[in-house]
């Protein structure tokens, strides 16, 4: 949206979205490079989508996996588990490697809009890893950058924290 509609961006707020190479762990490069054809690579992404995948995605990297509730990965497997759920994440995931090649057009993007910006990052993401975050102010030398020692799904651990940044942000930002 932001590409073909600049006017209706007034901010960004990013939680461990990437959008830069040096951004991508090397479980996120391994991923992005399966192909349909690829042997057993179907299986590989499937195993992602269990019940312990995604509980994992959530609670990994976490200081204190207690703090994440679990109704986030049971509702989120509910949803994976429906008809047909299974194969459109597979599908998305055999063609995220189309993101990544959008990723110059994004950056070129952000040094031209130069959108109001808060990152809040969890810097123990295993999939999009801290310098994913700090690679977003080289674009955006204003944003504001919030890391977390947390994983890739950061407002689950840390809401109390994050979501005053949000309110403070966007008061500043469109207040």
């Amino acid at each position: 949206m932001a590409l073909r509609h600049p006017e209706r961006i007034a901010g960004l707020v990013v939680q461990n979205g990437n959008a830069y190479e040096e951004g991508l762990s090397p479980d996120a490069r391994a991923f992005i490079g399966l192909r349909p054809e690829t042997p057993g690579a179907e299986g590989r992404v499937r195993d992602l989508l269990t019940l312990p995948a995604t509980r994992g995605q959530y609670e990994g990297g976490t200081t204190e996996p207690e703090a994440v509730s679990p109704d986030s990965w049971t509702l989120d497997q509910h949803f994976l588990d429906r008809p047909g759920r299974k194969e459109a994440q597979v599908a998305l995931a055999f063609d995220y490697h189309r993101n990544v090649e959008e990723y110059p057009r994004w950056q070129a993007w952000l040094r031209e809009n130069t959108p109001p910006t808060l990152i809040t990052w969890g810097r123990n993401d295993p999939f999009f890893p801290e310098p994913g975050a700090r690679a977003y102010l080289s674009d955006l030398p204003d944003a504001e950058l919030h890391l977390f020692d947390t994983g890739h799904f950061a407002l689950e651990e840390h809401l109390p924290a994050i979501a005053p940044l949000i309110a403070d942000f966007m008061d500043r930002a469109w207040g």
